[in-house]
């Protein structure tokens, strides 16, 4: 190669390098605005830093904060009311018979009706599990026991809140029917009176009244509806307005009330 095509090559080069170079600090500067934090491989090569004691000591992070975690479903408070109490409390001397009728067919198989043999097949299987698994349990397993039915055509009038049993006996029931079993299942398969709520709201899109059983696990609110099988979390839901809870004191249950939303008042016919 003559000595002036070697120069030429070595021009080339020398262009070449200085553009290679020119896009490569453009790309740098821009870097900090475009790519913030993410590392660039072809970036100069961080001076060596000696290892010292220092460096190896453990580093403290700030503590987590942990959301504070509401006391009741859709942060209800505590403000008594009287109209849905009656319903509530007519049902509490049966849901106590009942209780006995299940601990009795659980005890002894012969002494089971049909009602109650399925009825206590879930709380065993409920009972089977913990937390939120207990949860999904029994909520898939009664969603898939009853069909929806209202009270006009089941019972003939236009609304009634059925017992466990009674929804078991007839295999159909409507929203509260599905929650009102639920919650007893809860109870019945070792969830404590203080972490199991019935809650009545409002379904938004329907614009209608509906009854939903919830329950804490972990300090957070589920939502066991029967419209489907997941487990949502209180906080979560959007299209539910709560109404009014229903606590499970005995004999003489209080009803927990919110504000009524958009004029909804009460009572509330399900």
């Amino acid at each position: 190669m003559s000595s002036q095509t070697s120069m030429r090559a070595a021009a080339r080069m020398a262009a070449v390098a200085a553009a290679t170079l020119f896009c490569a600090s453009a790309t740098m500067a821009r870097a900090p605005a475009q790519h913030e934090g993410m590392p660039i491989a072809w970036a100069a090569p961080a001076p060596v830093i000696p290892v010292t004691t220092a460096l190896l000591e453990p580093i403290t992070l700030p503590a987590r904060v942990t959301p504070a975690l509401s006391l009741e479903p859709f942060g209800l408070s505590v403000t008594h009311t009287g109209p849905l109490a009656a319903r509530w409390r007519i049902l509490q001397p049966l849901l106590a018979r009942e209780h006995a009728m299940v601990a009795h067919c659980r005890a002894d198989a012969s002494a089971c009706t049909p009602a109650a043999e399925k009825f206590a097949a879930i709380v065993t299987a409920g009972e089977a599990r913990s937390g939120i698994a207990r949860l999904g349990e029994i909520n898939r397993a009664v969603n898939l026991a009853i069909r929806p039915m209202s009270d006009q055509a089941q019972y003939g009038v236009p609304d009634i809140w059925a017992s466990p049993l009674m929804t078991f006996g007839s295999g159909a029931g409507d929203c509260e029917d599905y929650a009102i079993a639920k919650f007893v299942a809860l109870r019945e398969a070792g969830m404590a009176a203080e972490d199991v709520r019935l809650v009545v709201v409002r379904n938004l899109p329907a614009h209608e009244d509906h009854m939903v059983a919830a329950a804490r696990v972990d300090g957070r609110w589920l939502i066991l509806d029967n419209r489907t099988m997941r487990l949502v979390a209180d906080a979560d839901i959007v299209d539910l307005s709560p109404l009014a809870m229903l606590e499970s004191g005995e004999p003489a249950p209080p009803v927990v009330a919110a504000v009524p939303h958009d004029g909804v008042g009460f009572p509330v016919d399900l």
